[in-house]
């Protein structure tokens, strides 16, 4: 498993592999250390991967890398949680573009029933963190894990709103935990670590970079059922994350504001484009997103991703049902379907969390 690990580190590190073609060979080759040991010409037969990126994957550099970045995590108490993993954050595996590998440390069950990111603008006003502390203490009985991205204003003020009332909090990194931004804010994310913790899809030792912000805010909105946007201007990371959350078919509620204040534009803007619902009060942010009945609220997230599965997802499910376990052609010759597009089919049921891959280029249900 440990060894696993350091090829599972090192496949993310691999440049310009994309999240699509490092799935697709785990999908065709079986794990990550398979990978690795395959030859050129067996990566060059997995469809999308080409020549440079064969090559990339046969060079010794970026093993001896993520062979220390281990050794790093485990001086360093960090958790590590690849995409296939049981515990990594459900809601984030059913997205296209989610992080191969997660960096953790802290002290939750990323599977909570109740997740919230909430963001806004850096330059928060008085009215912003009241109502920032205000949804944090409404939600005292719900049980609600919050997310944002440790930043100043509306995200700080989330997390310290959380560590006051002790309500558990993640704050999702744009670099690795060595280099905490803002440094300012790394007394916050250390005392997170008793009811939450930092997580980052960057190794320890990563500098913060303003690449990585946007991509930070996906994840931020991934991981969530739902994201508040308190106050932000026109344009802005707060923003970035609600379009996220738009794109994931996620909730999106914004708090109205003061017309005739600048940070109340984005949030006008995105409830009157019909982008976010009007944020009034918590309890018909419970009845929006059907949280008031826990029993009522599982269902209806399993009926929902059942209902999403295409014909042929659905067949190949049935199949794998009455089979137990079948290799890869023996799908395609059961199921009439060429190589290239099952192959595809079973990414991303795999992604979904229905299937997992075997030796062997097998699959069974999960």
């Amino acid at each position: 498993m440990e060894e696993e690990k350091v090829y599972q580190i090192a496949l993310s590190l691999v440049p310009q592999i994309g999240y699509v073609n490092a799935r697709r060979l785990i999908s065709y080759l079986g794990s990550a250390k398979q990978i690795f040991q395959s030859s050129t010409s067996q990566l060059k037969k997995v469809p999308h991967i080409g020549p440079m990126i064969a090559q990339e994957l046969k060079l010794n550099q970026v093993l001896h890398e993520a062979e220390r970045i281990y050794s790093d995590c485990l001086k360093e108490g960090i958790q590590l949680f690849f995409y296939l993993d049981e515990d990594y954050p459900h809601r984030l595996k059913q997205l296209y573009d989610a992080p191969l590998l997660l960096y953790f440390k802290g002290n939750v069950n990323f599977q909570y029933e109740k997740v919230m990111a909430l963001v806004g603008t850096r330059k928060a006003t008085e009215y912003g963190k009241e109502i920032t502390y205000q949804i944090v203490r409404d939600s005292l009985e719900d049980d609600v894990l919050f997310i944002s991205g440790l930043a100043y204003g509306i995200d700080i003020a989330l997390h310290q709103a959380c560590i006051e009332l002790k309500i558990p909090t993640i704050a999702v990194l744009a670099g690795g935990f060595q280099r905490i931004y803002p440094s300012l804010h790394s007394k916050y994310a250390y005392q997170m670590m008793e009811l939450g913790g930092i997580i980052s899809e960057h190794p320890f030792h990563q500098k913060p970079d303003p690449r990585f912000f946007p991509l930070r805010n996906r994840i931020i909105a991934g991981m969530a059922d739902a994201t508040i946007v308190v106050e932000a201007a026109e344009k802005g990371g707060a923003l970035i994350t609600a379009e996220y959350a738009n794109n994931y078919h996620r909730e999106v509620l914004a708090v109205p504001g003061n017309l005739q204040k600048v940070f109340s534009e984005g949030c006008n803007r995105l409830i009157q484009k019909n982008q976010a619902t009007i944020y009034t009060d918590w309890a018909a942010c419970k009845e929006l997103l059907n949280w008031q009945s826990s029993s009522n609220k599982i269902q209806r997230n399993k009926s929902l991703l059942w209902s999403q599965l295409s014909d042929d997802e659905s067949q190949i499910l049935a199949l794998l049902y009455q089979e137990k376990n079948l290799a890869l052609d023996e799908i395609a010759w059961k199921l009439q379907k060429g190589i290239n597009q099952l192959a595809m089919l079973l990414l991303n049921l795999e992604f979904q969390g229905f299937i997992k891959t075997l030796p062997g280029h097998r699959y069974s249900l999960k």
